[in-house]
């Protein structure tokens, strides 16, 4: 048991790492140190981060002293801890049960004694958090309140954190939602998708979380957002992102997300869309492109270089960045996060604001940072730190009725706030919006004391303002004096504002090709009348028919147009993001050509690709698609004469594609939709699929060794109870060859008795062979 337990928890730790060798471990110095001093660093971990000093040897002898004189002293029982749960006189929890049980008070009755209480609380807690050692240094002269800008502009500044429906319940998902835009403020959809028939009410999340391999990402709703998130990261649960067990995902959960009731969804990680800062821009390009009315965000994580990153991600042109602690987490962390794992957001925070100072970047984006705030106090010292606007996510699902059980995994939350059991949510959950709102009311007039004793009329007035904190001389246990003027440096900027000055920042690098296309077609699209477009493209044209996609979506939602389609007629080599969240009733034919990102987020209509008739190639030997194509998709139809980069699929809940051979990971985090891939394909076929199913022609009889077998089972299709398979994947072929002209295609049709022993049909496990015959006819 103690084997298999170090086993497990290594190989957790491996793969949250991103790295699968211990020998890859070596020396690789992949920690960031909080909290031991330079000396013990210097010795024992040369060359590691560790900026703000702490215990040295002396000090972690003594822990190590006192803790064996307990161990050998049998009159005195050994101390619980209370590490990972509240035990009475154990270990401090920030969320214990006076903080809870006085927030809940206080927005219940809206009493601002009760607030007060739950203020003091916290602000007078001991040393819990690197800004508890700081606090803001009263004015000689403070202000009148009534000098203070109003509640109604601080509480636009407020954000509520990504967490998902699905994660969250819906009723407080959508509590949430009409609490914060009654407010003025912002709610965050979390990765899980949105209910459409929440768009355009005040149910509706105006943060919409996205890469392109997110749950429930289509045109539709990527238009009905103020802010378009980009999660790069997050602090609560680095290297692990987003997981939701089997069993909270249930027939809702699962159309929202476009996968399957009783299956256990994880989000794709950022690196298979993102690999540099130039895919990054990429993304934040298309985004503007099918939404130019939207910001976009980058959330990033508090570690060390997040400075430079952040640096990199204003000059890919983001509107807003987030800088996420290890704090927070909805109480839904695993066990594996909770401790040492992540570092606090004052110290990514405090790095980009010097970063981008420094580099003359600073005045170009919002920042905001989230991760456990919880009063007024925080937000003025996160402010002082360098952060205009501020995420909260735990603090309101306590306002809800949490009580922080840490049991949000298992579906069983005995407050209905973070389960999808039906008698749970009908019967527990107590939370009203009114008590959200309550609470961000609370936090604003909390701000607006603190500025009057600070002397400044507006919270922008404190920006990183570092000179405004002095450093509190409280003795820490078991460590020694940490250094915080890091925290507090000031250099660069010259007369640059310490804050935002811009609105947004431009759409970049639009190309003369989109343009066209959306003055072309507005007619066609505003009267729903189709239509063909002929034009050339280039690869400078970059993300062609997301703009469209968009504009249909807005109008006439993901499906308006598909009995009328717009034919977009194109030929040359086309450049990055061909038909992102391609919108149904759009069809793009291209003869050439095209880059990385065919199909990404695609939710309908078709994508052609062929080579010139005069290619002088066999089209099953050439690349005619680059690198993560349909990753993402939720519908629609691509078909490519040609061969396709690795990463294809990836995601894909409902498309239907056929290509003439792939790359590696083809078909990886699948959960719906069909792919039949006509050639070779690459390693770790269909890993982590758990819907749809795919074709594959294996001719040198390779892929059993390339396939992962985790997740999926492969079958032959000679069987006679295979026959409806049979006859839906010679349908398919025709399609593709009818579409494409292929000659591969032809050839697979002429001989098809001949190939079709050579074909494998790939299913998950958890799907039996009889239920895919459902699924072939809902796609045909």
């Amino acid at each position: 048991r103690y084997r298999r337990g170090i086993r497990t928890g290594l190989l957790k730790i491996l793969s949250k790492m991103g790295i699968s060798t211990i020998a890859g471990y070596r020396g690789a110095q992949l920690f960031e140190i909080i909290g031991l001093a330079p000396d013990v660093v210097d010795l024992c971990f040369p060359g590691t981060p560790a900026r703000i000093g702490g215990a040295g040897f002396v000090d972690l002898d003594r822990d190590q002293r006192q803790l064996a004189a307990e161990a050998r002293d049998e009159s005195v029982a050994l101390r619980a801890g209370g590490l990972y749960k509240y035990v009475h006189g154990g270990e401090y929890h920030m969320y214990n049960p006076d903080v809870i049980a006085s927030l809940q008070e206080a927005v219940r009755t809206g009493g601002t004694a009760a607030y007060r209480r739950y203020a003091d609380h916290v602000d007078t807690r001991p040393p819990s958090a690197l800004r508890d050692l700081l606090r803001p240094r009263d004015a000689e002269r403070p202000l009148p309140l009534d000098q203070v800008e109003p509640l109604a502009q601080i509480v636009t500044r407020f954000d509520s954190a990504g967490m998902s429906l699905g994660a969250l319940s819906p009723e407080a998902h959508e509590a949430l939602a009409i609490a914060m835009n009654r407010l003025g403020a912002r709610s965050n959809s979390g990765e899980g998708g949105e209910d459409p028939v929440r768009y355009g009410t005040e149910k509706m999340s105006k943060i919409k979380q996205v890469a392109s391999g997110r749950f429930g990402v289509t045109p539709s709703y990527l238009v009905h957002a103020e802010v378009l998130q980009i999660k790069i990261a997050q602090g609560a649960k680095p290297g692990e992102g987003g997981q939701l067990p089997g069993h909270k995902v249930n027939e809702m959960i699962a159309r929202l997300r476009f996968a399957k009731p009783g299956i256990g969804l994880i989000s794709p990680p950022p690196h298979h869309d993102i690999y540099s800062i130039e895919d990054l821009a990429q993304l934040i390009h298309d985004l503007k492109q099918v939404n130019p009315e939207a910001l976009v965000s980058v959330k990033l994580v508090s570690h060390a270089g997040v400075g430079t990153v952040a640096a990199g991600v204003v000059k890919a042109g983001a509107d807003l960045i987030t800088v996420s602690g290890h704090d927070g987490g909805t109480g839904a962390s695993p066990l594996t996060s909770l401790k040492y794992a992540g570092t606090p957001w004052e110290l990514g925070l405090s790095e980009t604001r010097q970063t981008l100072l420094k580099h003359g970047l600073r005045d170009r984006v919002r920042l905001q940072t989230d991760g456990g705030l919880k009063t007024g106090l925080d937000v003025i010292k996160a402010a002082i730190l360098g952060a205009e606007s501020f995420g909260f996510g735990t603090a309101p699902m306590v306002a809800l009725g949490c009580k922080y059980l840490r049991i949000c995994h298992l579906n069983n939350c005995a407050t209905g706030v973070a389960t999808q059991h039906e008698l749970l949510r009908r019967n527990h959950f107590v939370g009203l919006p009114e008590m959200v709102e309550n609470f961000f009311r609370f936090i604003a007039e909390d701000v607006r004391a603190h500025l009057a004793r600070l002397g400044f009329a507006r919270l922008e007035d404190i920006i990183g303002r570092t000179d405004l904190l002095e450093r509190l001389d409280v003795p820490l246990a078991g460590t020694g004096p940490l250094d915080l003027t890091p925290l507090l440096a000031r250099e660069g900027g010259g007369h640059m504002k310490p804050y935002c000055i811009r609105a947004r920042n431009p759409v970049r690098e639009t190309s003369a090709l989109v343009e066209a296309i959306q003055t072309d077609t507005a007619a066609a699209v505003a009267a729903r009348s189709g239509g063909r477009f002929a034009y050339a493209i280039t690869n400078a044209d970059r993300a062609v028919g997301a703009r469209l996609s968009g504009a249909i979506a807005r109008q006439w939602g993901d499906h308006g147009m598909d009995e009328a389609p717009l034919t977009l007629a194109l030929s040359g080599s086309a450049g990055q993001s061909l038909g992102a969240w391609n919108a149904g009733g759009l069809h793009i034919d291209v003869t050439g050509e095209a880059n990385d990102y065919v199909g990404k987020g695609m939710a309908g209509g078709r994508i052609v690709l062929r080579p010139p008739e005069d290619a002088g190639y066999a089209s099953h030997e050439a690349p005619i698609v680059g690198n993560t194509c349909l990753y993402g998709a939720t519908g629609g139809t691509l078909f490519a004469a040609g061969t396709a980069g690795e990463r294809f699929g990836v995601r894909n809940s409902g498309a239907i594609a056929v290509v003439e051979g792939t790359g590696d990971h083809c078909c990886e985090y699948m959960t719906g939709g069909v792919v039949c891939v006509l050639g070779k394909t690459g390693v770790n076929f269909g890993a982590g699929m758990t819907g749809g199913f795919a074709f594959v022609l294996d001719e040198d009889g390779q892929f059993t060794d390339r396939y992962n077998h985790e997740l999926i089972d492969t079958h032959r299709l000679v069987p006679a109870h295979m026959q409806a398979h049979r006859n839906y994947l010679r349908k398919l072929i025709e399609d593709y060859t009818a579409e494409t002209g292929s000659a591969w295609g032809r050839h697979v049709l002429d001989d098809f008795s001949g190939y079709l022993p050579k074909f494998w049909l790939v299913k998950p496990k958890a799907a039996d062979l009889e239920s895919l015959i459902d699924s072939l006819q809902q796609a045909a």
